[in-house]
């Protein structure tokens, strides 16, 4: 195998953290190399280091038999290696075209940006991925899938030698997804290589060759994919065997909760529903089903039209999300970094955003009680951080979805809504929340849990809700669910 990239030995370490000790990697000519490990394991330390981002304190990088330092992000691209961010950096108000070739237009000969190459070098790109927008439409009006295959095509256009891939599939269809495997499988075919970051284990056995495993910012090992199982490649990467993925614990009873009734709002008809103390109802249901505008219907956050909604036994009214905080619904969105969190402030700021009210006495917070209160959060949930006044975008996306938990678990609500609660985090973070789950859980809190990953809805729910446009096609026992079941629901299909 050609080695196309050799990294080897790389140290880093920041204020009170080592961040990478003695880390490695290689990438092969037409291979795919799955970068894996827990979040924060230092995976994105490493690429930042490769692509000129950090600079390393010990180890070396040798790029196609040549020993290399990059300056900058530039000095790394104008080499051949590309990266596509799992964080998007489009700007809404160009076009895609002039997103792809920002800083780089085609020019006339006597000066003058060349508008027909480049739209037509743009529509080629995004032909090559299945997308068919015109590269002149605005990127503003581009869904979040569709804004990474544009980021996608800008890597492309590079003709990188090495293109690294952190969580392509994150925002994706199931079809984009296919665009983007056959795209990866051409690449191959010229010789690339792919470095693919992904929490998705199935994506690393459908697509990868090879597994390079991080554990704490250090080398575990590099394997290849047909020697592994997933449950050797989980062992690798959490240093212990993950026994009983999903620990379910039984539900408190059967006292009435949470009362819907034949709710409707914006792509929500006629649902109805109960949930008990104590319970996990999961909601599954295909892309655009109506499980978050339900979910948003019931916070608050989205009008309801029609309907009556009972919170232990009283009829409630939320016109808002304050509505719905003080009424004890709390939701955790499925857009974290857009919704969920403010990826400027501290971890302090952010946990206690939603629960000043209880943090404060006569109109002044609390502070010592604030910071209190968040230590023991963060004691609680395990949350790797060095400070509660750590700036929390700098945090790994598990310990991000963390503090987002905890932040709703301050306000000590009574239903506790959990939108896609583990995207794009690792499976030993998944075990912790899954286990936090159970806890409050068993405290009497009543949650709902809306999720793709079909595993986790079964393995975690005591009932389970489908959703098909809009409405409830299906509800299961915990005994009746199966895959098959859920599926068939979820395409209006009778079993």
């Amino acid at each position: 195998m050609k080695n196309l990239l050799k990294i080897n030995g790389i140290d880093k370490a920041f204020p009170g953290v080592q961040a990478l000790k003695n880390a490695c990697l290689n990438v092969y000519a037409g291979r795919v190399m799955a970068l894996m490990g827990e979040n924060g394991a230092g995976k994105s330390t490493l690429m930042k280091i490769l692509t000129g981002i950090y600079q390393r304190d010990a180890g070396t990088i040798t790029y196609l038999d040549q020993a290399v330092d990059f300056a900058n992000p530039k000095a790394s691209q104008q080499a051949g290696i590309s990266i596509i961010h799992q964080e998007l950096n489009i700007l809404g108000n160009l076009s895609i075209a002039e997103n792809i070739f920002l800083g780089r237009e085609f020019t006339h000969p006597w000066g003058g940006i060349d508008w027909r190459k480049m739209f037509a070098e743009s529509d080629r790109l995004l032909a090559r991925l299945g997308v068919r927008h015109s590269s002149r439409m605005p990127a503003n009006r581009l869904s979040i899938g569709e804004r990474q295959m544009v980021e996608i095509a800008k890597a492309l256009s590079f003709e990188s030698q090495v293109i690294i891939m952190d969580e392509p599939t994150d925002a994706l269809t199931d079809t984009e997804t296919e665009a983007l495997f056959s795209v990866i499988a051409e690449l191959k075919a010229e010789g690339r290589g792919i470095v693919y970051i992904s929490h998705r284990l199935q994506e690393i056995f459908q697509i990868c060759d090879d597994v390079t495993v991080l554990r704490d910012g250090q080398f575990i090992g590099e394997q290849t994919v047909a020697n592994l199982t997933e449950d050797r490649l989980i062992e690798m990467m959490v240093g212990r065997k993950l026994e009983d993925q999903y620990p379910h614990i039984e539900p408190l009873g059967n006292e009435l909760r949470l009362t819907v009734k034949n709710v409707s709002g914006s792509g929500v008809q006629g649902v109805s529903f109960s949930l008990n103390k104590g319970e996990i109802l999961g909601v599954s249901g295909l892309m655009g089903a109506g499980r978050t505008e339900l979910m948003k219907v019931l916070y608050g956050a989205l009008p309801r039209e029609s309907g009556e909604v009972w919170l232990d036994g009283v009829k409630i009214e939320n016109r808002s999300p304050q509505d719905g905080l003080q009424n004890g619904i709390v939701y955790i969105s499925e857009d974290r970094k857009g919704d969920g969190l403010i990826l400027g402030m501290s971890v302090k700021e952010n946990m206690s955003l939603t629960a000043l009210a209880y943090l404060s006495q006569w109109g002044k917070i609390n502070h010592a009680k604030e910071q209190m209160t968040v230590v023991d959060f963060i004691d609680l949930f395990n949350i790797k951080t060095p400070s509660f006044n750590k700036i929390i975008g700098e945090l790994s996306g598990g310990n991000q979805q963390k503090v987002a938990i905890a932040k709703g678990l301050m306000t000590r609500p009574n239903v506790l809504i959990l939108d896609e609660p583990t995207r794009g985090v690792d499976v030993g973070a998944k075990k912790e929340i899954y286990q936090l789950i159970n806890k409050f859980k068993a405290e009497g809190l009543s949650i709902i849990l809306v999720s793709s990953d079909m595993p986790e809805v079964l393995g975690m729910s005591d009932r389970i809700l489908v959703m098909r446009e809009g409405r409830v096609s299906g509800e299961f026992t915990r005994q009746e669910a199966t895959q098959e079941r859920l599926l068939a629901a979820a395409i209006g299909k009778s079993v």
